[in-house]
C-alpha cells in the first residue's frame, strides 16, 4: 500500500511540532506546508504559496495549526476538497462555527479530528484504563491545574478556549460522562483582551464535581490531574507523564485524636511504572491510522463541538455570575 500525502498549514510554534512528526511517522509521506504570512522558517522544508496550491500538491490530509480564528476557513477548503484534517484545538471560536465544520467532514465521509494532545499523554491514558477498570470504585470529584506564564504566540484567544479546554475534555474522557453545568469566575490582569485566568466549578453526570483552575499569570508551570473516588486518587502530572495512586487505607487508627481528624484513613503509596511514548506521536499515528479505516482512538469533530460548548458556557457563566448547562 502507497503511504499516505499529508501536508500542514501553519508553521508557528506548535505547527513546527506537526512538521517534525509528519516528517517522521511511519506510513505518510509529507508534501509540504502552506503559512503565507511566514516570513522566516526552515529552508529545507517543500513550501506553498497558498493552501490551493497545496491541496493541488494532493493530499489524503492535512494538519491544520493556523491561529483558531482561521480553522473554519481552512478546515472548509480542505472538506470541499475531499481532504481528511486534523485541527489544533480548540475546534473553532464558537459553537456555531465549530458545528459547520463537524458538518461539512461528516456530509462528505471524511475523517475529522481535533488535537486534544492531553488524551494522549501516558499518565492521563492510564488514569483513564484504572477509573474505567473500577480502581477508584465510585467517583466523586476531579481536580486540575493549568498554570504558568503567558505565551506571548497567542494572540486571538484567552486561557478558556486555549488551555481550559484541554481540562475539560479530558475530564470528560476519562470519566466517560458529560458535563451538566459550569460556574466561572474570569479576570484580566495583564491588560489583554481576553481573561487570563479562570476558576471553573462544573458538574458532570453521575453526580461527579470537576474544578478547573487554569491561568496564565503563574511564574511555574504546573499540569496536575486529580481523579478522587471511594477507594483513594489517582494524581497524574502530565508534566512528566507520572501517575500515583493514593489509597484509602484500611488499617485502624489507633490514635483517637487523630483517627477523628481524618475523613479517610492513609493507605498506600503507588507511583507506577509506565511506558512514556511522546503523545502527539501518539495523537500522529492514530489519526493516520483512522484515515487509512483501521481502529484509532481519535478526538472525533463531535466531541470538539462539545469541548467548544462548555468553553462558550464558561464563559457566559463568567459574564452573567450564573451556572450555565452547554
Amino acid at each position: 500500500m502507497a503511504n499516505l500525502r499529508a501536508g500542514l498549514v501553519g508553521l508557528g510554534v506548535m505547527g513546527r511540532h506537526h512538521l517534525r512528526l509528519l516528517s517522521a511517522i511511519d506510513g505518510v509521506d509529507f508534501v509540504g506546508v502552506a503559512d503565507p504570512g511566514l516570513v522566516d522558517g526552515p529552508r529545507d522544508v517543500p513550501r506553498f504559496d497558498s493552501l490551493d496550491a497545496l491541496i493541488a500538491a494532493g493530499l489524503d490530509y492535512c494538519v491544520v495549526a493556523v491561529p483558531t480564528a482561521l480553522h473554519v476557513e481552512v478546515g472548509l477548503r480542505l472538506a470541499a476538497a475531499d481532504v481528511h484534517a486534523l485541527i489544533e484545538k480548540p475546534l473553532a471560536l464558537e459553537p456555531v462555527s465549530a458545528e459547520e465544520l463537524a458538518r461539512a467532514f461528516e456530509a462528505r465521509g471524511l475523517v475529522g479530528a481535533v488535537g486534544h494532545v492531553e488524551r494522549y499523554n501516558p499518565a492521563l491514558q492510564s488514569a483513564r484504563s484504572r477509573v474505567a477498570s473500577g480502581d477508584l470504585g465510585e467517583i466523586y470529584q476531579v481536580a486540575t491545574r493549568r498554570q504558568g506564564p503567558f505565551p506571548a504566540r497567542i494572540a486571538d484567544v484567552g486561557v478558556v478556549k486555549d488551555l481550559a479546554t484541554h481540562d475539560i475534555d479530558l475530564t470528560s474522557w476519562i470519566l466517560q460522562s458529560q458535563y451538566l453545568s459550569v460556574f466561572a469566575q474570569t479576570a484580566h490582569r495583564s491588560g489583554r483582551e481576553f481573561e487570563d485566568l479562570v476558576s471553573i466549578t462544573g458538574l458532570l453526570e453521575g453526580g461527579i464535581v470537576a474544578s478547573h483552575l487554569v491561568n496564565w499569570v503563574s511564574p511555574f508551570k504546573e499540569r496536575v490531574t486529580i481523579v478522587s473516588g471511594e477507594l483513594g486518587a489517582l494524581v497524574a502530572d502530565t508534566l512528566s507523564a507520572d501517575l500515583t495512586f493514593y489509597a484509602n487505607g484500611q488499617v485502624p487508627t489507633e490514635w483517637d485524636d487523630v483517627a477523628n481528624f481524618r475523613g479517610v484513613r492513609e493507605g498506600d503509596v503507588i507511583r507506577y511504572a509506565i511506558p512514556k511514548p511522546e503523545p502527539l506521536r501518539l495523537e500522529h499515528e492514530a489519526f493516520r491510522d483512522a484515515v487509512l479505516g483501521k481502529p484509532a482512538d481519535i478526538v472525533t469533530m463531535a466531541q470538539g463541538v462539545a469541548v467548544t460548548r462548555i468553553a462558550d458556557a464558561v464563559l457566559r457563566s463568567s459574564a452573567t455570575g450564573l451556572a450555565v448547562a452547554p
